[in-house]
Formats: structure tokens, C-alpha cells, sequence
């Protein structure tokens, strides 16, 4: 078994949250751009899918996590949308949403880091 890097592990979340506010902040911008097509960033769950990060069973019915870190593939969007007139394709009221999302994401990332970092540091001064 390796031992988890929580630190590496906000780290690559803090790097996948960057790539998605620029997603986002692209969408709101272009939101009135003609035949501009919504952009998404893969899950974060699929990022960790990618990492040897994984869940330990400690019962039989427990679920178990799975395996490296990639890169986050920033894709455009077509599927459950609506098109506007224009062609474009992004709603600025989710975007909004996910704007909102991203940032209490940042928060809570920033507040479990520093309580390790915390903890860490008591730890080590005695």
C-alpha cells in the first residue's frame, strides 16, 4: 500500500478547479457569441479514477476506489443543451451555478489544507 499525499491530492484538485473556472469564465464570456459551443472539464471523479489513489475494502460489501494522474480534458459540450437562435449553445444560468460551485470548491480545498498544514505543524513542533 502507498501512503497518500493528501497535500499532492489538493494540489491536483486545485489545478483541476483552475482549469474549470477558465472553462466556465469562456462559456459566461462567449455566452453571446454565435454558434459558440459549450465547453466542460472532465469530473474530478475521473481524475482520481487516474490516480493510485485507491479505496481499502475493509468489509466484503465496501466499495473500492481505483488507479494516475492525467491530464483534464477540456471538451465541447453538445449533448442536453439547448441551442440558442445563434447556435450557441451555453446557458448562462448553469454557468453561473458552476461559477458558485467552483468557488465554495476553492474554499473548501484552501480550509482542508490548511487544517493539515496545521495539524502538521503542531505535530512536528511537539
Amino acid at each position: 500500500m502507498q501512503p497518500v499525499s493528501l497535500f499532492d491530492l489538493a494540489s491536483q484538485q486545485a489545478k483541476w478547479l483552475s482549469v474549470r473556472q477558465t472553462a466556465v469564465s469562456s462559456n459566461i464570456a462567449n455566452a453571446n457569441t454565435p454558434g459558440y459551443g459549450m465547453r466542460e472539464v472532465e469530473p474530478f471523479e475521473a481524475v482520481l479514477n487516474q490516480t493510485s489513489v485507491s479505496m481499502r475494502a475493509t468489509h466484503p460489501l465496501h466499495l473500492a476506489g481505483a488507479n494516475a494522474v492525467g491530464e483534464f480534458n477540456v471538451r465541447q459540450v453538445n449533448d442536453d443543451h439547448p441551442t440558442m437562435p445563434s447556435g450557441n449553445t451555453v446557458v448562462l444560468e448553469n454557468e453561473l451555478m458552476k461559477s458558485g460551485e467552483v468557488r465554495r470548491s476553492f474554499e473548501m480545498n484552501t480550509a482542508i489544507v490548511r487544517s493539515f498544514h496545521r495539524m502538521l505543524m503542531m505535530t512536528t513542533r511537539g
